[in-house]
């Protein structure tokens, strides 16, 4: 990299740690700290929302695919998108009008308390596994760019977003996703694609040098393309991040437009990085370490400046997917597990405390796992299984009971975890097996340990009350 390069990553990094310490004097209360007084308007939502949804395996591993199987690796990505216009379009008058803070809170509301602490360390696996796929994201492209190695790379990029997301919270991650969220549009879209194709001869020249598959859309599978639909459609619409990010909007028709633009948003991007990774293909067609496809495509293709203003555009996909589930899991942990034992005392620093340790323990297993795939698909294979069902029938079917949602999540936990651990982590079977565990659980046993009609009918009222009252 250019001298030029390295100055304007420096500047990147000490902005946004910048930011992330100005972000500490609008922290007054821990509800500030989790979702920023919910006060977001149009485009500040719709920049947070796409940063938070696209990070490491949105870029790093769809130009992975785009580089092994062509322009079908855009599915990883399109069924993200396609979760993230379900969760608008169907589930956000509902969630709006719940103000809670997060998932195990709703099921709280929904079911009882036990189903609370049981969903909440099922949603804080997936939130934290999703946060070492961004660490490690980010390891991977330091690591090529300035070949440090892949455990100092991770060391230093993880630091910095546990700095800036302990220090400053929901204030600090939106005021970095906007900046990022810019960053990520003009270095893929304005930048990256333009550059890459030029390197391939145009688009005819990219269409007749590489393998005729690679046009095709179901290249990558029918199999391959259902199973990104369980892991991430399903897991989208019963993700901690989506919904903490939900509650910051400043009313409902805003959080509804904005997750539609999200949603589009994210399609469009997958298509532009799998061309890239197309786009690679062709110049780079032996390269040893398929996940560093992005970073040698740039370091190859871009003149100096230009170069590190892509490099920020990546990290800054990585770090606003990094921070916010960052976030995401320490609120869990804090809101739905410790608060209900000691109370509303020091709710705020134990919050960045327990940041702090998460963070921590995050880095730590991303210098262990060092594959962002494999951490991807364990994390959402844990949550779609485990947690769909009993959320979605929470909503849309009254006779739904608190101790069969309980029994639900525990059985399907255990069903997708066994079978993660027998079939593979590439496997379709453990998120099949576990999702029909989830529902024949749920099902039985609310007919065999049906709720007090009482509970039921007041969680109804009070979605559709505060869902009234948001527009």
């Amino acid at each position: 990299m250019s001298t030029l390069d390295v100055v304007l990553i420096i500047f990147y990094f000490l902005v946004i740690v910048g930011v992330g310490v100005i972000g500490t004097r609008k922290i007054k209360t821990s509800e500030t700290y989790a979702v920023a007084e919910r006060n977001l308007g149009f485009f500040m939502y719709l920049s947070c929302l796409s940063a938070v949804i696209l990070g490491g395996a949105s870029t790093i591993g769809t130009a992975k695919l785009g580089y092994t199987l062509g322009i079908s690796g855009a599915w990883l990505v399109i069924m993200i998108g396609l979760g993230t216009l379900c969760l608008a379009y169907f589930l956000s008058n509902k969630l709006f009008g719940m103000k809670v803070l997060t998932i195990s809170e709703m099921l709280f509301h929904r079911y009882n308390g036990e189903t609370r602490v049981l969903s909440a360390i099922v949603a804080c696996i997936y939130t934290a596994m999703l946060v070492i796929t961004q660490v490690i994201g980010m390891g991977t492209i330091l690591n090529v760019f300035l070949g440090w190695g892949m455990v100092p790379s991770i060391l230093l990029s993880g630091g910095i977003v546990l700095v800036y997301t302990m220090l400053g919270g929901m204030w600090s991650i939106t005021m970095t996703d906007v900046i990022q969220f810019c960053i990520m549009t003009v270095g893929i879209f304005f930048i990256m694609l333009p550059f890459s194709l030029s390197q391939a001869g145009g688009w005819d020249g990219l269409t007749e040098a590489i393998p005729e598959a690679y046009m095709d859309w179901t290249n990558i599978g029918w199999p391959t393309i259902f199973q990104y639909f369980l892991l991430y459609t399903l897991g989208m619409l019963v993700g901690q991040d989506l919904w903490q990010r939900t509650f910051t909007a400043r009313n409902l028709r805003i959080s509804k437009a904005g997750g539609i633009g999200a949603g589009i948003y994210s399609i469009f991007y997958a298509v532009a990085v799998a061309i890239i990774g197309m786009c690679a293909y062709m110049a780079f067609p032996n390269l040893d370490d398929s996940q560093s496809v992005f970073a040698h495509m740039a370091l190859n293709v871009l003149p100096p400046g230009f170069m590190g203003l892509v490099l920020a555009a990546v990290l800054s996909a990585l770090m606003s997917t990094a921070s916010g589930t960052l976030l995401a899991s320490s609120t869990l942990i804090v809101n739905d597990i410790l608060k209900p034992l000691i109370g509303g005392q020091k709710i705020l620093f134990l919050s960045r405390l327990i940041t702090l340790i998460v963070g921590i323990l995050i880095i730590i297993c991303s210098i262990w796992i060092q594959d962002v795939l494999i951490a991807l698909d364990i994390a959402y294979a844990i949550l779609s299984g485990a947690m769909f069902f009993p959320i979605i029938l929470g909503f849309f079917w009254k006779r739904a009971s608190a101790k069969a949602a309980f029994i639900s999540m525990l059985v399907s936990t255990v069903v997708i975890i066994g079978g993660l651990f027998f079939k593979g982590t590439t496997s379709t079977d453990p998120i099949l097996y576990g999702l029909a565990a989830s529902l024949i659980s749920i099902i039985a046993f609310s007919y065999l340990y049906p709720d007090k009609k009482g509970r039921t009918q007041y969680f109804q009222e009070k979605g559709q009350n505060e869902s009234k009252e948001a527009l």
